[in-house]
């Protein structure tokens, strides 16, 4: 097959003891957890969940520098468990959707607070805030063989040592399991599609030097530096 230029490189992420996971697509559930949907202003409740994507190239591998992006005075980190995908399909059940799980992964959902906030102010798309250049720092993947069913354990963010954010898996208000299911409704998930779960409350600029370390019980500890 002759192509008008090369194609883009496939985007892998490494993979404990198997080969390199590559990934397809990049789903985020927004306002997943009660205390960071009350501090975006907005009461928490059980009404379906919402989406948005970052493109797969966004992905920043561990221990990488994020250079401070353009067009923002507010950049801000937010912690997430990042559930990846070994199989696909459409109305998966709930009660099947952990046998869809290739591993985790933790990931940061890196924002634009400013963009975003100024574009919902005045009811237009915010896919700047979110899907800009390495906008998706992300550790290895820990198969689900190693690190079973991941639904409760702590999830933090420190900031130059000190912490920023931390809370448990299990505050989710919607669980792994009917994420997948529900995302499964809209979408056909497919093997190599990512999701970041959402993330808990204290989120806030970071500066150029700072350094983030993001963990979630169990999993490989991600580290950025903000460049």
């Amino acid at each position: 097959m002759k192509y008008a230029f090369a194609p883009a490189p496939i985007v892998t992420l490494p993979a404990m003891s198997c080969n390199p996971f590559p990934v397809r697509r990049i789903f985020c559930v927004g306002r997943n957890y009660p205390d960071h949907a009350r501090e975006m202003g907005v009461d928490p409740t059980r009404e379906p969940p919402f989406f948005f994507m970052k493109p797969a190239d966004a992905i920043l591998p561990n221990n990488s520098v994020l250079p401070y992006p353009p067009g923002t005075a507010n950049l801000q980190p937010e912690v997430e468990l990042v559930v990846a995908m070994q199989l696909g399909g459409t109305q998966i059940p709930i009660d099947k959707a952990n046998d869809y799980i290739f591993g985790y992964a933790v990931g940061l959902d890196m924002t634009l607070r400013d963009v975003q906030l100024a574009a919902r102010e005045k009811g237009l798309p915010w896919d700047m805030a979110k899907g800009f250049d390495h906008s998706a720092p992300c550790s290895a993947i820990t198969p689900e063989f190693y690190a079973g069913v991941i639904a409760q354990g702590k999830i933090e963010l420190k900031v130059n040592g000190e912490v920023r954010q931390s809370a448990d898996v299990s505050h989710m208000i919607w669980k792994m399991p009917e994420t997948i299911s529900y995302l499964s409704t809209l979408v056909e998930i497919c093997p190599g599609d990512l999701i970041f779960t959402g993330t808990p409350a204290g989120t806030g600029p970071v500066v150029k030097g700072d350094v983030l370390e993001a963990t979630v019980a169990g999993l490989e500890p991600l580290i950025i530096t903000i460049g």
